[in-house]
């Protein structure tokens, strides 16, 4: 048995005022070849809700119910947050580690997938927060991709019957249901995953999480589409886009949608524009009954889930999981991430 003596909550990071929100996102996209105008297209989208981002919030939320579920359980171990791209940024969240006597510690991604963003990256993070911190940097060991885990998955299908609840009766029996998930590039998915694993793991991953909670609720026919792509226009990122499809469901009749973010932990603003703005005022438009599914993160099953990947790395054992398509991470029998998995994106211009 390995002992371990923190856990550390690593997210991405919002703005939490208008004067963080510019910054934020230049932290965000350094390197990545956004346009200009998209930029100023998303910065408008943070100060439509006054410039704060709620996924600071809702990952503090997160800490809270995995601190008294940690209690419950009997898990002592004390629990820091930090970011990769704005405050508390995760090389001063490590450095107060170090300085409160912390060695060895579990890293808890809020991100549930394989591929670079989602877990390459992560791993990075953390080799950059300890080279900055230097002598005395504690282990940092990140957690296993959960995207299967039943806890994760009984989270999202108890969040789609409340959905489907929300509508009018008339409208439950006959909704579709539509999975959505962050678009990423097409060439980024293709390398996701190591090379003698075909690629594509993100997509298989999400693909596969839509297939089980659709599988939880009954439902045999659905659709996966894609989010909040930001990209230049010229380069091809996974399809159809969310608001896209709704077009085409109503063209062919449907008269409601449920939507559930299957790719998101929380209701970040990622999820509140694109989908409780955009793609509901699209629906609104084409006449089409809407309902969004909420996320996991403030379920007691997330937190559950949390305790969950910590006892399965302090104690061995099995990963426990649903899915068929393939997982890994420290929690997957001791094994890291495969010799060059999800190699990072190749970047305009170079």
């Amino acid at each position: 048995m390995t002992e371990y003596d923190a856990l550390l909550l690593l997210s991405f990071g919002g703005p939490e005022k208008p004067d963080d929100v510019r910054p934020f996102l230049e932290n965000v996209t350094r390197g990545r070849g956004v346009p200009p105008e998209r930029l100023d297209e998303v910065v408008e989208h943070y100060l439509h809700f006054g410039g704060v981002s709620p996924i600071n919030r809702l990952n503090r939320d997160i800490i809270a119910t995995v601190e008294a579920e940690f209690a419950d359980a009997g898990i002592e171990l004390p629990i820091y947050f930090g970011n990769r791209n704005w405050h508390p940024m995760v090389e001063d969240t490590v450095a107060r580690m170090r300085d409160d006597g912390v060695r060895s510690a579990l890293v808890f991604p809020t991100s549930a997938w394989g591929g670079y963003s989602g877990c390459r990256q992560y791993h990075e993070d953390i080799e950059r927060a300890r080279n900055a911190v230097g002598d005395g940097a504690p282990a940092l060991v990140k957690l296993r991709q959960y995207y299967d885990h039943p806890l994760l998955i009984a989270a999202f299908a108890g969040a789609i019957g409340a959905a489907r609840e929300q509508l009018p009766a008339h409208q439950r029996a006959g909704a579709r249901l539509v999975f959505t998930a962050h678009s990423i590039p097409v060439s980024a998915d293709a390398s996701a995953g190591p090379p003698a694993d075909g690629g594509r793991l993100y997509s298989r991953q999400v693909a596969e999480a839509a297939r089980l909670c659709a599988g939880s609720v009954g439902v045999d026919e659905y659709d996966l589409v894609w989010q909040s792509r930001s990209g230049p226009p010229q380069i091809p990122w996974l399809e159809p886009d969310i608001c896209d499809h709704l077009d085409a469901l109503a063209a062919a009749g449907s008269e409601a949608v449920i939507v559930c973010p299957v790719g998101f932990v929380s209701d970040h603003l990622e999820v509140i524009w694109d989908l409780d703005t955009e793609a509901r005022d699209r629906a609104a438009e084409l006449g089409l009954g809407y309902v969004r599914v909420g996320t996991p993160g403030t379920d007691p099953r997330f937190a559950q889930l949390v305790s969950a990947l910590v006892r399965e790395m302090s104690e061995g054992g099995n990963p426990q999981r649903l899915g068929s398509e393939p997982l890994y991470g420290a929690g997957t029998n001791g094994a890291l991430c495969a010799v060059a998995c999800c190699e990072p994106p190749r970047r305009p211009g170079r």
